[in-house]
């Protein structure tokens, strides 16, 4: 039966209160012990509000199978229960509070002014340029996010839930389902974005599973590489502690590009400058990087790796 569920059957299990109450009651026991939060029949019985043993059973037998898995005469999360319950206690179904505006450091994709501001709009964490009005950058923000900070320390926190995401997306992970994330390299003008990009190649990845989407220059996809990263660092640079609006900049003052350096099959070549040293880092048409090599401007040279 459970196999057979369709989404509807599923999300119908969470219209009853007494089923929510279950779950909570296994987080709490999950989160007050050091194991997977295993309860037997008559712990759940002890904590839940319910008329009697018989309603009990119904509302686990409903709920197993689909967030709750019995073994040894007890109850545990599945991954989708494990997923649910966090969703409902940090109450990321209403709505978040106003945020900023919050003057931020960085720099207009489109037009290149660094009068940027970060609100939230349409629920999403958005950076706008006060010069040409257009969004700088876009993302997902939990009303737990915003409701545990503001201002900067939610600027903070998006900075580094959207590194994590893109390290997860360079190994092909889809940072919400964690299913199949393919990702192409493809010419700005065919990047679907809110505005043409000015640049000369994007990235374009997509979940198989889920269906998430984003986009961004190819300079930026390729900056997350354990080389890049440790490149910057080594110059006094935090990649991963940098909004990716913040590196926006680097395109309009040269110090990133990117380029095609072959046809059949496609490859592409990213330059990072910092000083007098470049990061050359070379990627395939997948946008993954298949080598590196760091320059010497000075002398022109060469280490490779």
């Amino acid at each position: 039966m459970d196999g057979e569920r369709t989404a509807a059957d599923v999300f119908r299990l969470l219209s009853d209160q007494t089923r929510l109450d279950v779950l909570r009651t296994v987080a709490r026991a999950q989160h007050e012990g050091s194991g997977p939060g295993t309860l037997s029949f008559s712990d759940i019985y002890d904590r839940v509000d319910v008329a009697n043993t018989s309603k009990l059973s119904y509302h686990l037998g409903e709920l197993t199978g689909t967030f709750l898995r019995k073994q040894d005469g007890t109850y545990a999360f599945t991954h989708a229960g494990e997923r649910l319950v966090r969703f409902v206690l940090a109450e990321n179904y209403a709505a978040p509070d106003d945020v900023g505006p919050v003057p931020t450091d960085g720099t207009c994709l489109h037009c290149g002014e660094a009068a940027l501001r970060a609100t939230l709009e349409a629920q999403f964490f958005t950076v706008r340029c006060e010069a040409c009005e257009r969004p700088a950058f876009v993302y997902r923000v939990t009303p737990a996010q915003v409701r545990e900070r503001g201002g900067e320390a939610l600027v903070d926190a998006v900075i580094w839930a959207q590194a994590a995401d893109f390290l997860k997306m360079r190994q092909g992970v889809c940072p919400d389902c964690a299913g199949r994330l393919d990702t192409s390299v493809l010419a700005a003008e065919d990047v679907p974005a809110p505005a043409p990009m000015p640049v000369s190649f994007g990235t374009l990845s997509e979940c198989r599973a889920c269906l998430r989407r984003m986009s961004v220059p190819l300079t930026h996809a390729a900056v997350y590489h354990p080389e890049s990263v440790a490149f910057h660092w080594e110059h006094g640079v935090d990649i991963v502690g940098t909004g990716v609006w913040e590196f926006h900049r680097h395109l309009y003052d040269g110090q990133w590009a990117a380029e095609r350096v072959e046809d059949e099959p496609e490859a592409y070549r990213v330059e990072l400058r910092v000083d007098t040293t470049s990061l050359h880092l070379y990627l395939d048409e997948h946008a993954t990087v298949t080598r590196t090599e760091r320059v010497q401007r000075r002398d022109q040279r060469e280490r490779r790796s």
